[in-house]
């Protein structure tokens, strides 16, 4: 267990247990990630944000997933992995993006973590995110945000610096937005698939130490 702090208020988080993430369906994860704590400790800086955006990848027979068709490569190695393994890959040369490896070993789906609402380490932030604008809305802008790169992808997120943890947010049908995912024209039909999840902009606009509250 571990205590961080908001402006206001001390949350106290549990990491997520392995079977959270060994469950076998990737868009009922997807969905409750959303408002899960996302921390990491990088030489004794501690940062972290609410989770306020995902999207399901469901493996081989997601034609917008990396391992569509059995795919397996250097670089996706660790969606093959067990749940709870982290995939962070590189979009564009340019954009580290960090993925919740989900469902057991040789079973590659995966969440992509699209955005987070940052509560913990906001000077930190702040100078990973200079000259920028601090944002963390953005697969991109939040591993930048968090200091996650590339480096870290196969790392586990029970045993390392980057983990996930529970609050105690329940968020409600209402509170979340369901549609497709961004950026997979490629795929086909599947392209339309609802595997994308947000916070509804009306949750947001309360203090993160209120969405326990009105659950």
């Amino acid at each position: 267990m571990s205590t961080v702090s908001s402006d206001s208020t001390v949350l106290r988080g549990r990491s997520l247990p392995r079977a959270f993430y060994l469950r076998n369906n990737v868009i009922d994860i997807a969905n409750d990630l959303l408002g899960k704590l996302l921390i990491t400790r990088f030489n004794d800086e501690l940062t972290g944000g609410l989770i306020t955006e995902t999207e399901a990848y469901a493996g081989v027979n997601d034609r917008a997933s990396h391992a569509f068709g059995g795919r397996r490569t250097l670089r996706n190695e660790p969606m093959y992995a067990m749940g709870g393994t982290i995939y962070v890959y590189l979009c564009y040369g340019i954009h580290h993006l960090f993925n919740v490896v989900t469902h057991q070993e040789d079973e590659p789906h995966a969440v992509l973590v699209r955005g987070i609402h940052p509560i913990i380490g906001m000077d930190i932030i702040e100078q990973r995110r200079a000259p920028a604008c601090p944002t963390t809305n953005g697969p991109g802008t939040l591993t930048t945000a968090l200091g996650i790169r590339t480096q870290h992808s196969g790392l586990d997120l029970l045993n390392g610096p980057i983990g996930i943890e529970d609050i105690g947010i329940i968020l409600k049908e209402q509170d979340i937005v369901v549609g497709p995912r961004i950026g997979v024209d490629y795929a086909g039909a599947d392209a339309a698939l609802p595997y994308r999840f947000r916070v509804a902009p009306s949750r947001l606009r309360l203090e993160p130490e209120r969405w326990a509250l009105h659950a």
